[in-house]
């Protein structure tokens, strides 16, 4: 099966600004590709690119085996397209807002009507069709964008940090519906601040920097770029975490980090089992309670720090 997108040499400056350096990504079909980045990395620009909204100033990129640069008409009839925000309309059913984007896609009112009814089928919300979108869930009006991106029937849906500002519970059913249109064949391509989205979606990660990929591979492939196994510790106190990084710190690989919002000290260590052991038996000396102790493999986000240089953005951050 030929890959969904190849961009080889892809180059595109804004003034003084280098956005894409020489990008070179390759996206297989029949999963999702997730692409992953510090702000400013290029992601947009290369989504834009993919999407036809920009043109890169050299290299080559194809879509579905369609050059994007000779022939971006063809390309646009094989995408769908969804950003960070609902754009349905509110005081339209979601069969309507489906069925006017589908006349929009050249549909006939039959096929629009047909499209309308299967992907409301499709993403879950076959009973809501007929409500008003002013009355959906913010993840129920993600959903529907997600809906509106596919009644023209796309071999490629691009997705820009789309579960952004949804609660947990919405972004695990928006995870759902896109499990959901892979196994009915849709290709995607993602860009997310969630590492774990990428984790849990993505069959194949791209880390871009300055223009760059750094780093390409499955999930597990680039944990083990992190190299070591990493110890968590959540302290029963937060007055605990400075003790709790000190200790730490006698068998880390490298400095320990403390995590304010999850009250939890992480080190990387390079023996495993032993360093554990070694880190509860001083805490134990010490009186320092826990109420979570663990070894585990690094996270996306260790690798994206490793290589990056930097944590990972958060939604907020990027807001």
């Amino acid at each position: 099966m030929a890959p969904i997108i190849e961009a080889h040499g892809l180059t595109k400056q804004f003034g003084d600004t280098q956005a894409l350096a020489g990008l070179d990504l390759v996206a297989e079909s029949g999963q999702v590709t997730a692409l992953l980045g510090p702000n400013g990395a290029g992601k947009t620009t290369f989504i834009s690119a993919v999407a036809t909204l920009l043109r890169p100033d050299a290299g080559s990129l194809t879509v579905a085996g369609i050059d994007v640069l000779a022939n971006p008409k063809a390309v646009r009839q094989v995408i769908g397209l969804a950003g960070q925000y609902a754009s349905v309309e509110p005081a339209m059913t979601g069969l309507e807002n489906l069925r006017m984007v589908a006349r929009l896609f050249g549909l006939s009112k039959e096929e629009s009507a047909d499209a309308a009814v299967d992907v409301l089928g499709r993403l879950g919300l076959g009973d809501a069709g007929d409500k008003l979108v002013r009355d959906y869930s913010g993840g129920m009006r993600r959903r529907l964008d997600l809906g509106a991106s596919l009644v023209g029937r796309p071999h490629l849906l691009l997705l820009d940090e789309p579960t952004t500002g949804l609660d947990p519970r919405s972004r695990i059913e928006l995870w759902d519906a896109i499990r959901g249109l892979v196994a009915d064949g849709t290709d995607v391509l993602l860009t997310t601040q969630y590492l774990e989205e990428a984790d849990q979606l993505a069959r194949d990660v791209v880390i871009i920097d300055h223009g760059k990929v750094i780093a390409s591979g499955t999930p597990d492939d680039l944990k083990s770029l992190a190299g070591n196994d990493v110890i968590e510790v959540r302290p029963r106190q937060a007055a605990d975490l400075e003790a709790v990084r000190a200790v730490l710190a006698g068998v880390a690989a490298a400095d320990p980090r403390i995590d304010a919002d999850t009250q939890r000290v992480t080190a990387p260590v390079a023996g495993g089992a032993n360093e554990l052991t070694a880190v509860v038996t001083q805490l134990g000396e010490q009186s320092i309670s826990y109420d979570d102790i663990g070894l585990r493999r690094p996270t996306l986000d260790e690798v994206f720090l490793k290589l990056t240089g930097q944590p990972a953005e958060s939604p907020a951050d990027a807001a």
